[in-house]
């Protein structure tokens, strides 16, 4: 059986599916009230102003069964869906921007379903007001006629303007924009616009008036912010005419003329007025007032004034003359009028234009000869020029120009009344210069000032410049380079000089000359400039590459400029290089270079600049290095001894003849040759200890050996001097005594004779005799000792004990003939003989290391050969 339950709610379809096995009761939503956030959206509202996207509620509801439910959201057809619900959560959520204007309400069908059974409900969201509104204004804008002579304070228009917003949002206040300046005042809350108390239009100031009227609501909430909106029209007010202003004249001041050639009834002037109410015009009346003399007649319609006689006979010069003019009602009554003043003057008619004269008449050409640069503010007294207008007053005034090249000259008077004596001054006087003019074209001219017809007239000045000696000849430089080979003849040209004076005749002719301590070897032509040497002059570059004179360019009266000539001496190649000897002996220690030189005399680069190369070497060519440039010769870098040097030659001792070439790098170039003997040693420590190494290094260097022994002997005396300082002061302070100081010297130790043992076998086959030499080292002249003795009186004795001189022991007895065969024996003596010194031989130093050297090389060479065998 089908059982079927159907709920009668209002506003509510409830649909109940048939359960055949169990009952199923549907589900429902949660009442919770217009102000909660979920439940089934009874009566919720929602402000316009809400943004697309926003969450604003969740449905909410359950199933007695507690089954699972899902959310629904619908509209009608044709209606705009503002909302979408998720199914799961029921969060409903805005789609569509909302528009309370256009909508105000939403009616939507909510549903809820457990799968079996769904229930729908019609709920109403109504829609709160946001102020999203302008005031719109209704009859605005509008164009509206005022008369001018509207009352002040009445009441002109009304504005009018709705705002659609509800609430505070939607109460309208108006203003006007720029109040102050304005002629009106609107009420804020009727819209009614006035015209302002003591004010009053007026047509003839402004026509047309523009009234910018704003409309401003009460404000209101939008977006979560208080927000005023606004919106403005404009009010165009025509003012309308009125009868209330007079006539008024156009063109004022007047003034006219009357000329000596005016006829009765001729045209003066005319006068022209106009109503004030340009809006609605009356005719114009003009008339005399005063002043015309019933000499003139003015037009009563058109204003035209005209003359009734001669000008002969008229008794005032000026006329001031008080026209009215007056306005015509439409019965043909004068209303109100306006008066003027026309001033009218008689005048001489302009038909004389200004005219030069000269001595015998009118002119217009005046010439005049003269020196160049005359005096500043002289006057040019041989032109004789008149000027002169024939006309009266104003016609006859005329000012005087004078226009040509530059500011030369200058016109006095410059404004001319009738007539006046024309005078030229010189205003520049530098600029009157006969090489740059000779002669001078001026247009003197004479211009009307006050008349219409601006008459002129021209006189040309025609001025003849005669020269003067007034400029100095003048170098076309200041400075003058020249250069000339070393090797040129006497006589040969330098440079030529140039000079121009513009002045002409004798005063433009030059001569020139030179002087100064370099011009010795050089003279110039004295008309054409050209310097050359002198006949016998030989330059040479490495003597002197340097000269510089002046040369002095003069005119005929002795006006002259000054130029400075440089001559430099171009270097050739002319000396080749040279040794300060073509033979040359050095010793060679292995790994220090031996340095040769040569010199070349040339004075410049690259003439000057040398080369050096080994050209020859033996007995071995495959030995020795040279630096090209500096002239070191050396070991080639795998020879590190003398025993790589003995593998090469096969010899033990062997000096080194090298044929050494300098050449320079000049063109064409030179060369020279020179033989240096070499001697190669090892460089060992000498037996005379660290300073016999350092004289053996520094054999070559003399200046570094006497700078060491300078350098000591300074310190030595700077030591010595500050002991003894130190010992004054110490013994000065302390007041100490001297001790007495005794020097005892001790005798030299006589030599003792040594003998040797006669039957003793000899150490050598040839020594028989021997005796020992006193070594240099031990012949000590005395050895002194000093003992101090301290004496209480202060008396020092010292005893001095000098020894005897040795005795000379007598000679032995010469030694026994030499038998071949024989065995030798030292035969025992008793005496001896001491054989004299010789006189010690001056030997150098070079000497000295050269020895040193050779007997350290022995040695050597000894050593390694006993070592070999």
């Amino acid at each position: 059986m089908k059982n079927v339950k159907i709920l009668h709610l209002p506003l509510v379809f409830v649909f109940v599916q048939a359960c055949f096995a169990q009952a199923d009761f549907a589900p429902y939503f949660y009442d919770n009230g217009p102000y909660s956030q979920n439940g089934n959206l009874a009566l919720f509202s929602l402000s316009e102003d809400t943004a697309v996207g926003t969450q604003i509620y969740s449905l909410n509801g359950t199933d007695p069964e507690g089954q699972e439910v899902r959310y629904g959201l619908s509209f009608d057809p044709g209606s705009r869906e503002y909302f979408r619900v998720d199914p799961i959560s029921g969060n409903i959520t805005l789609v569509e921007k909302l528009d309370r204007e256009k909508q105000d309400s939403i009616d939507i069908l909510v549903s809820i379903t457990d799968g079996q059974s769904k229930v729908v409900e019609r709920v109403t969201i109504f829609v709160m007001d946001a102020n999203d509104e302008k005031p719109e204004f209704q009859n605005m804008p509008a164009i509206i006629d005022v008369l001018e002579t509207t009352m002040s304070g009445s009441s002109i228009y009304k504005a009018n303007a709705v705002d659609k917003d509800t609430g505070s949002g939607g109460s309208v206040t108006y203003y006007l924009q720029n109040p102050q300046s304005t002629l009106f005042a609107i009420d804020r809350h009727s819209g009614v616009l006035r015209i302002k108390s003591g004010e009053m239009l007026d047509y003839e100031k402004t026509k047309t008036l523009f009234i910018t009227v704003i409309a401003k609501d009460g404000g209101g909430n939008f977006n979560g912010k208080e927000q005023f909106m606004s919106s403005s029209a404009t009010l165009t007010i025509n003012v309308i005419d009125a009868q209330d202003t007079p006539p008024s004249f156009i063109g004022t001041p007047y003034f006219a003329y009357v000329y000596e050639v005016s006829v009765p009834g001729s045209e003066i002037f005319t006068v022209v007025a106009k109503d004030g109410d340009v809006g609605n015009p009356n005719p114009i009346h003009y008339s005399f007032d005063d002043g015309d003399d019933g000499v003139f007649h003015i037009n009563k319609t058109s204003g035209c004034i005209t003359l009734l006689s001669q000008p002969m006979y008229l008794k005032r010069e000026i006329f001031n003359i008080k026209v009215r003019a007056s306005e015509v009602s439409p019965e043909g009554r004068l209303m109100d009028y306006g008066v003027t003043t026309v001033v009218i003057r008689v005048v001489d008619l302009n038909n004389n234009p200004p005219t030069f004269y000269g001595e015998n008449g009118p002119q217009n050409m005046f010439e005049l000869t003269m020196y160049e640069h005359p005096p500043e503010g002289e006057i040019l007294r041989g032109l004789k020029i008149t000027v002169n207008d024939s006309d009266q007053g104003a016609n006859a005034k005329f000012n005087l120009r004078l226009i040509g090249p530059g500011r030369m000259l200058r016109v006095v008077p410059q404004t001319v009344l009738n007539e006046a004596q024309v005078t030229i001054l010189v205003e520049d006087s530098a600029a009157m210069d006969y090489e740059k003019h000779n002669f001078l074209t001026y247009k003197l001219l004479a211009v009307e000032i006050d008349t219409p017809e601006r008459f002129s007239s021209t006189a040309d000045i025609v001025i003849h410049l005669l020269d003067t000696n007034d400029n100095a000849p003048r170098f076309s430089s200041d400075y003058y380079i020249a250069r000339i080979p070393e090797n040129s003849p006497g006589g040969s040209n330098v440079v030529s000089v140039t000079a121009t004076d513009p002045d002409s005749g004798p005063w433009g002719e030059v001569k020139y000359s030179i002087y100064g301590s370099g011009a010795d070897l050089f003279l110039i032509q004295s008309a054409s400039g050209i310097i050359y040497t002198q006949p016998w002059a030989s330059l040479d570059a490495e003597v002197r590459s340097k000269y510089n004179f002046y040369v002095k360019a003069e005119d005929a009266e002795g006006k002259y400029s000054l130029a400075e000539v440089f001559v430099t001496v171009l270097d050739l190649n002319d000396h080749p290089p040279a040794f300060n000897d073509n033979f040359l002996e050095t010793t060679m220690v292995i790994g220090a270079p031996v340095k040769i030189e040569a010199v070349d005399d040339d004075a410049e680069i690259p003439n000057n600049v040398i080369e050096y190369a080994i050209m020859k070497a033996e007995p071995d060519n495959n030995i020795f290095d040279i630096n090209a440039d500096t002239g070191e010769i050396m070991l080639k870098s795998y020879i590190k001894s003398m025993a790589i040097i003995q593998n090469i030659t096969k010899q033990r001792d062997c000096t080194w003849s090298l044929v050494v070439q300098a050449r320079d790098r000049g063109q064409p170039s030179f060369s020279t040759t020179a033989v240096v003997k070499i001697d190669i040693t090892e460089a060992t420590q000498l037996s005379g200890g660290p300073l016999g190494s350092f004289l053996m290094q520094s054999r070559n260097k003399p200046l570094h050996i006497l700078g060491m022994l300078a350098g000591f002997i300074s310190l030595m005396v700077i030591v010595t001097v500050i002991i003894s300082t130190a010992t004054f002061m110490r013994n000065k302070k302390s007041n100490r005594i001297l001790p007495n100081r005794r020097v005892r010297r001790r005798p030299r130790k006589q030599q003792a004779w040594v003998f040797k043992n006669p039957f003793k076998k000899p150490e050598t086959p040839g020594e028989k005799f021997k005796i020992e030499e006193v070594r240099e080292e031990e012949e000590r002249e005395i050895e002194v000792i000093v003992e101090n003795v301290n004496y209480n009186n202060n008396v020092s004795n010292v005893v001095r004990q000098w020894p005897l001189p040795p005795s000379a022991p007598s000679l032995p007895p010469p030694p026994p003939a030499y038998i071949p065969g024989e065995r030798q024996w030292a035969v025992p003596t008793v005496s001896a003989t001491l054989a004299p010194r010789p006189k010690k031989k001056v030997i150098t130093r070079q000497d000295t290391v050269n020895k040193a050297l050779v007997s350290e090389l022995k040695m050597r060479l000894e050593q390694k050969s006993l070592m070999k065998h």
